[in-house]
């Protein structure tokens, strides 16, 4: 048996609060900047419980909530759906910087009460300074991410149930702690790709996240994090953040991909691709590169950068046959990531999709069996 397949697969699924619907929904069109994509389904509670119990029904462990301008709050968003699903878990994101430590740990610990220890946490540090100045939030990026760091220790230690003592460049704090430790504790994610952003996560985190770039890509990511963990004497899990497109067939899946882009605005993508050259994030910068070509969008066998084009944050897809995307997948396995934070348009469609074609390949390689043939997902 590999070692990939001795280690379980975790696969999570999104929550739309910015929209949803059969387009490519990006920051900018939700936001009204430039048009609209056709037929956007409104982010309401319904919607959104709607998602999550599709996720919940299909398997997922976790759906992410993102957090920014033009998502619901997170925090509100998933309390709110708490009593909508029974064992999903809510992938909350959030920013350090804009509340306190001790207040995000009270907070994340009162949910993991109320859900029944529901929780994880992404850590997002941010990488615009515009939005981040839109929160009133000035520090440089160095300055952010060693902000994070001590962040996640007042909240770790706060969690602990013994009252911590902090005193550090952004933070200072005495007797740090809640009143409910969580049990269990909430897993911490987190993602970026520069130099500060990976001493972070080697220091304080549980699961280091990446976008999806060409596996040899992420591969030097994990290494180097790994590298950087166990200086700090630790282990850590790794997850990429990817979209899917998967279908019966290979030309099905690169139909719809190549739909997708046909209904992009081509004053959108330029727009977009000005809006996200100014971003700070070293991982925005490589999603970026990799849609540079228009005429040549699969970046690699599978894997395909079309989403970049108008959205920002995670811009790429796994797109083909069920088998084929699992065959990916396991490629991603290979060089050490557990964790696959997946979405597609609509959410509830690819939902099915995915749990149906291509989950069973994967938990089949998992469990030590032959893959079993992909069952066929009707068409919708």
């Amino acid at each position: 048996m590999t070692a990939e397949a001795q280690r379980d697969a975790h696969f999570h699924w999104f929550l739309p609060t910015s929209g949803d619907g059969r387009e490519v929904i990006g920051g900018l069109q939700s936001a009204g900047i430039l048009g609209t994509a056709s037929a956007i389904r409104p982010p309401d509670l319904d919607y959104l419980a709607l998602v999550a119990k599709t996720a919940e029904r299909l398997g997922f462990e976790s759906v992410l909530t993102p957090t920014g301008t033009w998502c619901h709050d997170a925090w509100l968003t998933t309390a709110a759906l708490i009593r909508e699903t029974s064992r999903l878990k809510f992938l909350v994101a959030f920013r350090p910087g804009l509340i306190t430590p001790t207040l995000a740990a009270q907070q994340a610990a009162t949910f993991a009460e109320f859900s029944g220890g529901r929780l994880a946490l992404n850590i997002v540090t941010g990488g615009d300074a515009q939005e981040q100045a839109r929160f009133g939030d000035r520090l440089t990026k160095e300055q952010r991410y060693a902000r994070t760091g001590e962040f996640l220790q007042i909240v770790r230690h706060a969690w602990s149930g013994t009252p911590f003592d902090f005193s550090g460049e952004h933070y200072d704090v005495t007797g740090a702690v809640v009143g409910h430790p969580p049990n269990p504790v909430p897993q911490v994610f987190f993602g970026g790709a520069s130099e500060y952003a990976r001493e972070v996560a080697a220091a304080t985190v549980d699961t280091y996240l990446t976008w999806t770039e060409p596996p040899e890509k992420v591969a030097a990511l994990v290494e180097d994090v790994r590298a950087r963990a166990a200086r700090h004497g630790r282990e850590l899990t790794f997850g990429i953040r990817a979209h899917v497109i998967t279908r019966d067939t290979r030309e099905e899946a690169w139909t719809e991909a190549r739909k997708l882009v046909s209904r992009m605005d081509p004053a959108l993508i330029e727009l977009a691709r000005q809006r996200l050259s100014q971003s700070e994030s070293e991982g925005q910068r490589r999603q970026l590169a990799l849609n540079a070509d228009l005429d040549n969008l699969e970046v690699y066998p599978g894997l395909w950068a079309g989403y970049g084009l108008v959205r920002p944050g995670a811009g790429t897809a796994f797109v083909g046959s069920h088998a084929e995307v699992a065959d990916l997948i396991a490629q991603y396995r290979a060089i050490g990531i557990d964790h696959f934070i997946l979405s597609g348009q609509p959410h509830i469609e690819e939902a099915f999709w995915f749990a149906e074609g291509v989950a069973p390949l994967v938990r089949s390689v998992s469990a030590g069996r032959e893959p079993a043939p992909a069952r066929t997902a009707p068409h919708r």
